[in-house]
């Protein structure tokens, strides 16, 4: 047995620990990176790289029958499925040798292709290796989870991790689950030439804003896409290629069956009580400063930490500890200023609270400011107008932004920055935007917040004639 120490142990090769070994060991520190699996971990390999491909020749294909207000004739188009999956793992491929071990021993780094466990509190096997560590960090995401449907064991189905290898194109697509890979698969599938129905216990799109959540859910229906809510999956079957799930609204057959309902966090092979981490079905217990709360020397990051579940969350989380770990210094996280996006069509994307939410937290001392897509000119010329942003404001800064329309993901970064940021609505109002894009909408969205201020004020108009009269 080969006992390797070293100052940093990073246990998984997606965002967050390919973050933290990368900064670390081009910063000094020793660093040895595990990963078992595919480097990259499951947003490069089953998650936000292939889903966004797969939108992406969805969206080619929508748009060849949708010229028509534009002066083109509409053609249907011709889809073929497996070259659509051929230009996910073209993608796939074009990314992964950032991510490849290749590149990470090129940096310094000694990696590992084996899984980890703990031995100790500050020990950890990988195969016929012990690794001694001054500080280690869990970094192994998460998977899908899989509910103990009756029946579901017997059927063929897919989850993220298994839907991007298929080659036949499904001819109706059953899809468990209306978050978000649900959804953009849902809208993936329809668009090129599936017939989708999506189940969903509760509400499609639950955790976002309800008003932004209609904008989407509206036009997916309009593309045929069958969203079935309030009802549970009860049993499964299957006879011959038709699978059919039983619920209580009645049956739903189909020729493939997805299950998107939740994802489940990577620790069962750690062995984690071997190390005194406490740790329960939502993940390891940190602090705001991503240590274990029972266990100093170990630190969690991304999904596994039990918190949002984003790439960029594991990516930020990185710079959190890197900060305490290579420096000595004071560094937390928080959730306040962390956007996230659905790339459905149109998008959807939120950013700290929700107008429901700010209302709940800061009654009447919130603002919500409105505006709409089909005021911009840039969206009326690409016939994009179908969209809406809402900014909730409390004593003049954004405490929430809500968007549904084109570019959605792309426009919440403004506001996240002013959050993240502590600025004021005047900073947003006052930076000045090449005309025209999409980009305007943000401007507009703060100017309307000044518009009763300004323009429906007494005062100011009392204060405007008065000095009209005395300017030379």
């Amino acid at each position: 047995m080969e006992t390797i120490k070293t100052d940093i142990l990073v246990i998984g090769g997606g965002s967050g620990g390919l973050s933290v070994a990368a900064g670390a060991v081009q910063m000094g520190a020793k660093v040895v990176l595990l990963e078992g699996h595919k480097m990259g971990g499951d947003c490069l390999n089953y998650g936000c790289v292939p889903s966004k491909a797969l939108l992406a020749a969805g969206k080619q294909a929508a748009a060849m029958g949708t010229g028509k207000s534009f002066g083109i004739e509409p053609v249907a188009a011709t889809v073929d499925y497996a070259g659509a999956k051929d230009h996910v793992h073209d993608v796939i491929a074009t990314i992964a040798p950032h991510d490849s071990v290749e590149r990470f021993e090129g940096l310094g780094v000694k990696v590992i292709t084996d899984y980890g466990r703990f031995v100790d509190r500050n020990t950890v096997q990988a195969g016929d290796t012990l690794i001694k560590a001054r500080r280690i960090v869990v970094a192994t995401g998460s998977s899908p989870f899989v509910p103990p449907i009756p029946g579901l064991d017997g059927v063929t189905h897919y989850t993220n991790e298994t839907i991007f290898d298929l080659r036949e194109k499904p001819d109706h697509l059953i899809i468990i689950g209306g978050g978000v890979i649900g959804m953009e698969m849902a809208q993936a599938h329809i668009r090129l030439g599936s017939k989708v129905t999506v189940i969903e216990g509760l509400k499609a799109f639950g955790r976002e804003d309800p008003e932004m959540a209609a904008i989407v859910l509206a036009k997916m229906k309009a593309e045929g896409v069958d969203i079935i809510e309030g009802t549970q999956a009860e049993k499964v079957s299957q006879s011959g290629d038709q699978i059919t799930v039983h619920t209580a609204q009645g049956d739903i057959s189909g020729t493939h069956l997805l299950m998107a309902v939740g994802r489940k966090v990577n620790i069962d092979k750690l062995d984690l009580d071997k190390a005194g981490v406490k740790h329960d079905r939502a993940g390891i217990k940190v602090g705001a400063d991503m240590r274990s709360v029972t266990n100093k020397k170990v630190y969690a990051i991304g999904d596994v930490a039990g918190g949002l579940q984003f790439t960029h969350v594991a990516g930020y989380h990185a710079g959190v500890i890197i900060r305490s770990m290579l420096f000595g210094l004071p560094s937390k996280a928080s959730n306040r200023h962390i956007p996230w996006a659905t790339y459905t069509d149109p998008e959807l994307a939120q950013v700290g609270l929700t107008e429901e939410q700010a209302r709940k937290e800061h009654g009447d001392k919130l603002t919500v400011t409105r505006f709409h897509f089909k005021e911009n000119d840039r969206a009326i010329a690409e016939g994009k107008t179908n969209g809406l942003i809402k900014v909730m404001i409390v004593k003049g800064r954004p405490v929430g932004a809500s968007i549904a329309g084109s570019g959605a993901g792309d426009l919440i970064g403004l506001w996240a920055m002013a959050i993240a940021n502590n600025m004021k609505m005047s900073a947003i109002s006052a930076t000045v935007l090449p005309y025209p894009t999409l980009g305007e909408v943000n401007k507009r969205a703060a100017g309307a917040y000044f518009t009763p201020k300004l323009f429906e004020s007494d005062t100011v108009k009392t204060v405007v004639r008065f000095v009209q009269r005395w300017l030379p």
